[in-house]
């Protein structure tokens, strides 16, 4: 990234720079149009001013303000100072050097800076792969490593190539910024007693990995007389089931026959009613009309 002035152009690298931990690396940076800096005041901080990694200041380096972890670690190369390019070396290459760096020059109330990202990556020891028992009627398989950085990307996978996606992983990272990692899988298939277990530094490309075997001893036995119950007790759930079924069809049958019947006697009960209704009205009429006649005829 850089921001361009009216008095010069700070420019350090567009793309992140990769160091191998424990190794040496130089952060570039320079002024555009190219000038002599050597009085000019130069500092290089990670993340925030005041975290100094180099000052350099009336020609000389200054160590009042820099951080304890970079004092002995960090110079600047000064032979292109003339050529305005002040590069920063870096000895013995830690994880907590990764991040971002800002190169800041000063000339007198004038200032500039540009940042650049630093990618730290190591790898650490290969996996260690052991078998620890059975669990969930299958064999739990357990893989370690240690000393890596970034977190390993972990994958387990079968002699065929075909890769478990349900596994657990624990990460832990100690006091120097390493990573540790357990992973555990449960291998329940017999035709996958081959694993491999591989981890992978994602910036480096580079893996480790290691295989194991395992016997068929090792995976739960079932016995015949186990299969035998098991067979049976499947037979006599499908009987249970069959009876069940037959058992709710009768009734459902009985209650439609039921209410079917129940049906045909409420409304043989109605047609009843309707006739003894009919037959009273028409006596009622009869009576009426003979009433109506002996008045008549008296």
């Amino acid at each position: 990234m850089s921001v361009s002035t009216e008095e010069f152009v700070v420019i350090g690298s567009s793309d992140p720079i990769v160091a191998v931990l424990g190794g040496n690396i130089t952060l570039p940076c320079r002024v555009f149009p190219a000038m002599n800096v050597e009085n000019m005041e130069l500092r290089w901080f990670h993340s925030n001013f005041s975290e100094a990694v180099f000052i350099y200041q009336n020609q000389q380096e200054q160590r009042e303000e820099q951080l304890a972890q970079y004092t002995g670690r960090t110079s600047l190369v000064k032979e292109f100072l003339t050529w305005g390019e002040a590069i920063l070396h870096i000895q013995n290459v830690q994880a907590f050097d990764n991040g971002l760096y800002t190169c800041f020059f000063r000339k007198g109330s004038f200032s500039e800076s540009a940042s650049l990202e630093l990618k730290v990556a190591g790898v650490g020891s290969g996996p260690q792969v052991h078998i620890t028992g059975p669990e969930e009627d299958g064999v739990r398989v357990v893989c370690k490593a240690s000393g890596w950085f970034p977190k390993p990307q972990v994958q387990w996978r079968a002699l065929s190539e075909e890769k478990f996606l349900m596994f657990s992983e624990i990460h832990v990272q100690n006091a120097e910024g390493l990573f540790s990692v357990e992973a555990a899988l449960v291998v329940k298939h017999r035709s996958s007693r081959n694993v491999t277990c591989s981890l992978l530094n994602p910036i480096l490309s580079q893996e480790k990995a290691m295989a194991i075997f395992i016997p068929e001893d090792f995976f739960p036995q079932t016995s015949p007389w186990m299969s035998a119950f098991m067979g049976i007790l499947t037979l006599m759930m499908l009987l249970l089931l069959g009876t069940a079924y037959y058992t709710k069809r009768e009734h459902t049958a009985k209650c439609q026959e039921m209410q079917e019947w129940e049906k045909l006697h409420r409304e043989k009960e109605e047609d009843q009613w309707a006739k003894e209704e009919a037959l009273k009205a028409r006596d009622e009429l009869q009576a009426d009309l003979d009433w109506r006649k002996s008045v008549y005829l008296a």
